[in-house]
């Protein structure tokens, strides 16, 4: 909705292995959050496009944010499957 809005361009496409790059090349790819909890900083820090329009209040979007930040915590805190297979030996 916001780069239509903006009228935002996507990039062009490159035609480059991305996990070959070094320095500067790589440093202008903009990466995408890695986690929940780095979605919900950047949604955090970039809200103004959800409230145009009158869609999402400001207080809508806190209980939101703090619900999702709640509930990822609650994942962080437990331990994956995958850690019971790979220790249980021990």
């Amino acid at each position: 909705i916001d780069g239509v809005i903006n009228q935002i361009e996507p990039p062009t496409p490159m035609d480059v292995d991305l996990y070959e790059l070094e320095g500067e090349a790589k440093r202008r790819i903009k990466q995408t959050p890695g986690s929940l909890e780095e979605v919900l900083d950047a949604l955090d820090a970039d809200r103004d496009f959800l409230m145009r329009g009158d869609v999402f209040t400001e207080d809508l979007i806190e209980a939101w944010l703090s619900l999702k930040r709640a509930s990822a915590k609650e994942v962080a805190l437990r331990p994956h499957p995958y850690e019971f297979y790979l220790y249980s030996d021990v």
